[in-house]
C-alpha cells in the first residue's frame, strides 16, 4: 500500500542528525540497524532528518529505501562530517516551496526584503531599517567578531581569528579545525531541512553562485548560538578526541536550542508562507498553459485519442 507523506513526522518534531563511520547499515523491520564490531544498533529511522555516512560504511539497496521513504536524508560526507560528497533525495513532492524561493530570489526588490529578514533573525536587535546592505554587513561583521571573542572568553580559548584554507586544512589551529567541523555537521543539518521542506539548496540570497549557497544562508542564522560555542567548548576542555567532542557538543546545542523547530519556523517567516497549505503528498504535477494559468496533469487531452 502507498504510504500517505502527510503521515510522516514533520521536520520540527524529528530528531537532528545521525554520524556513522566504519559500520553496515541493514535494514531493520520498518527501521534500520546498524552493524558495528561491539554489536547492533536498531535506529528509529522514521524520526532522523539526517544520516550521515562516514568512510567505512556500506549500506543496503533495502536500508536507503527504507530511509527515503521515512523521509530521512542521506549525506555521504567524509571523516568527521568534514567534507560533503553527495546527498539523496527529501520526502517532498511539491514544487511549491522551490518555485516561490525562485520568485523572490530573481526579484531584485522582495530579493533584499528576504536579505533583510535574514539579518533580522541572525541578529534580532541590530537596527537595519534605513541602513544600506553594505552598512547591515558591516554591523554583521562586528556581531560576528563578538561570539567569537565572547565564546574564546568563556572557555579560555586563545584566539588569533578566523583562518581556514580547504586545501590546507593541517596548516589550521585546532579551533579553526573545529569551527569547520562544526559548521560542516550544521551545514549537512540544514541541507537536509531544506530539501525536506520542498526548497532549493542553490538558491541563496546572501550567499549565491553555488549549490549549497542557500545552505549557507540558513547555516548563517544559528552559528552563534551553536556550532561556535560548541566548537571552543571542545578546545577549552582539551580531553579526548577533538572530532568527537565537537560532534557531541553539536547535539547538545541543537538540541537544546531545538534548531529543528526553529529552522521550518524561519523559512516560513523568511518567505511569508503558511506550511499548512502546502500538499507534500501530490504526485502528479500540472501543466503550465502560457496565460500563467495551471491545468491538471495525468490527463490524456488528445481528445481521445490512445
Amino acid at each position: 500500500m502507498k504510504r500517505d507523506l502527510k503521515e510522516l513526522p514533520k521536520l520540527r518534531d524529528s530528531i537532528s542528525y545521525i554520524y556513522m563511520e566504519h559500520a553496515r547499515i541493514d535494514q531493520d523491520a520498518a527501521a534500520i540497524m546498524f552493524e558495528v564490531e561491539d554489536g547492533k544498533i536498531p535506529v528509529p529511522v522514521a524520526s532522523l532528518t539526517c544520516l550521515m555516512l562516514g568512510p567505512g560504511t556500506t549500506i543496503t539497496h533495502a536500508a536507503v529505501k527504507t530511509v527515503t521513504e521515512n523521509g530521512c536524508l542521506i549525506v555521504w560526507c567524509g571523516e568527521n562530517a568534514t567534507r560533503f560528497y553527495a546527498s539523496g533525495m527529501g520526502e517532498t513532492r511539491s514544487a511549491r516551496n522551490t518555485l516561490l524561493q525562485a520568485e523572490l530570489c530573481m526579484n531584485q526588490e522582495k530579493h533584499l526584503a528576504v536579505v533583510r529578514k535574514m539579518y533580522e533573525i541572525r541578529f534580532p536587535k541590530m537596527p537595519t531599517k534605513g541602513l544600506s546592505l553594505e552598512q547591515i554587513r558591516g554591523l554583521e561583521g562586528i556581531r560576528v567578531r563578538q561570539a567569537y571573542q565572547l565564546a574564546a572568553k568563556q572557555f579560555g580559548v586563545k584566539w588569533k581569528g578566523r583562518d581556514y584554507k580547504q586545501k590546507e586544512w593541517d596548516q589550521s589551529d585546532p579551533i579553526n579545525r573545529a569551527l569547520s567541523e562544526a559548521n560542516a555537521i550544521l551545514y549537512s543539518l540544514c541541507q537536509a531541512a531544506i530539501i525536506s521542506l520542498g526548497y532549493s539548496t542553490a538558491l541563496g540570497f546572501i550567499h549565491t553562485g553555488k549549490a549549497l549557497s542557500f545552505v549557507y544562508d540558513i547555516g548563517d542564522l544559528y552559528k552563534a548560538e551553536t556550532t561556535i560555542p560548541a566548537a571552543f567548548e571542545a578546545i577549552g576542555k582539551g580531553e579526548g578526541d577533538l572530532s568527537k567532542n565537537v560532534r557531541i557538543n553539536c547535539r547538545r546545542y541543537f538540541a537544546s536550542t531545538g534548531i529543528l523547530k526553529r529552522i521550518a519556523k524561519d523559512l516560513e517567516t523568511i518567505f511569508s508562507i503558511d506550511d499548512t497549505e502546502i500538499d507534500h503528498s501530490k504526485i502528479i504535477g500540472d501543466i503550465w498553459n502560457e496565460d500563467g494559468s495551471t491545468t491538471e496533469g495525468g490527463i490524456n487531452y488528445g481528445g481521445g485519442v490512445e
